[in-house]
């Protein structure tokens, strides 16, 4: 009888082990489709960059990428043509909700607002980056009649 008692109780033990991976298992995966679901309709907001060329052009560029190069290297995203700037200066980028701009180790350095930046940095509506001989502004408000 103590025979039939033990493997009666081996058994509810042994469900309830794979009833709790089951469960543990279906909630990882709730959390994960919730997750990409969120950053699948997660919208990148756009952002204009005004900077005026070598030639005196104003130039108004909009992107809606989440990564945006700055160099003289014709395959970065903002191709511009100022011996002063490196192949792949500086890096925009959006994560956490926000606009970044990080140094990609150039020569002559990358500014924002005039102070040398180190470390990835925030952006905020209207700073001014300095690359090279070159100024571009960052702005985040985008009308309609502006964007080319």
């Amino acid at each position: 009888m103590s025979a039939i008692l033990v493997l009666i109780l081996r058994l509810l033990l042994a469900l309830t082990l794979y009833f709790f991976f089951g469960w543990a298992l279906f909630t990882i995966w709730r959390e994960l489709r919730a997750q990409s679901l969120l950053v699948s309709t997660q919208r990148i907001p756009p952002i204009m960059i005004n900077w005026i060329n070598q030639n005196g052009e104003t130039i108004n560029q909009q992107f809606n990428s989440p990564e945006i190069i700055i160099g003289r290297d014709p395959s970065c995203e903002l191709p511009v043509n100022d011996e002063m700037v490196s192949a792949r200066h500086a890096r925009l980028s959006y994560h956490n909700n926000q606009w970044w701009i990080e140094d990609l180790q150039s020569t002559n350095g990358t500014f924002l607002n005039e102070e040398r930046v180190y470390t990835a940095t925030v952006l905020i509506d209207g700073d001014e980056l300095h690359c090279g001989k070159l100024f571009f502004q960052i702005k985040f408000s985008v009308k309609p009649s502006e964007s080319v």
